[in-house]
């Protein structure tokens, strides 16, 4: 299941190329969500000269293509770094201190494992499609008004290359926890129990309404 987790930073290199990298994870992610508010004014555009000019936005079906791994794609690594990801935590729940860090440690390397994979494939699609010869340097395009598909496809190898870096960030904090045997490890998600989850939401709406006043 998801669950609500929190990051500890301090001055170590690791805590810096972890925020580093967050930056450039929240910023992948703030694209995505243009790319879901862009389609949500396509949608209004098409519906709308359906309706009054009975003409429909010319491509709306290739353009939802063109920006369906915007939104899929590049929010996993920002997802990632703050736990926030579907996990069966039945058996790893139960564990504290070392062993926790342990299978931390082993599951996050059959992730990376996995996502190494993945971008070794996804960029061998995008190199099917991208040829520098071919107009639009396409060898493909969308079936309506021709868009180039390399784009698109491009995408996912840099997205799961980000991931494959927030995971090995992840991979260093988890060792870290296993030599040194601190509780609260660096750079990693610490999953938050119900009541301080719910504490830090009462600071967040109490923080608010005093600002509002």
């Amino acid at each position: 299941m998801a669950v609500s987790s929190s990051v500890r930073a301090d001055g170590s290199r690791l805590s810096q190329l972890d925020r580093a990298l967050h930056r450039l994870e929240t910023c992948l992610a703030l694209i995505g969500g243009l790319a879901v508010f862009t389609l949500m004014l396509l949608a209004v555009i098409s519906v709308g000269g359906r309706n009054l000019l009975n003409q429909p936005l010319p491509g709306y079906v290739d353009w939802i293509e063109q920006a369906m791994p915007l939104i899929a794609f590049l929010g996993v690594a920002y997802c990632q770094r703050l736990g926030g990801h579907i996990r069966m935590d039945i058996f790893i729940s139960q564990l504290r201190g070392r062993p926790l860090w342990i299978a931390e440690f082993l599951s996050t390397s059959a992730i990376l494992l996995l996502i190494f994979l993945l971008v070794w494939g996804s960029y061998a699609h995008f190199e099917r499609s991208f040829d520098s010869a071919a107009p639009l340097w396409s060898r493909d395009s969308s079936l309506d008004i021709g868009l180039p598909l390399w784009p698109a496809k491009l995408l996912a190898p840099i997205a799961f290359s980000v991931l494959c870096l927030r995971l090995v960030l992840q991979l260093w904090g988890y060792g870290r926890a296993i030599l040194s045997g601190e509780t609260s490890p660096i750079a990693i998600p610490l999953i938050e129990d119900a009541a301080t989850l719910a504490a830090n939401e009462a600071d967040s709406v109490s923080g608010f309404e005093q600002g509002s006043r």
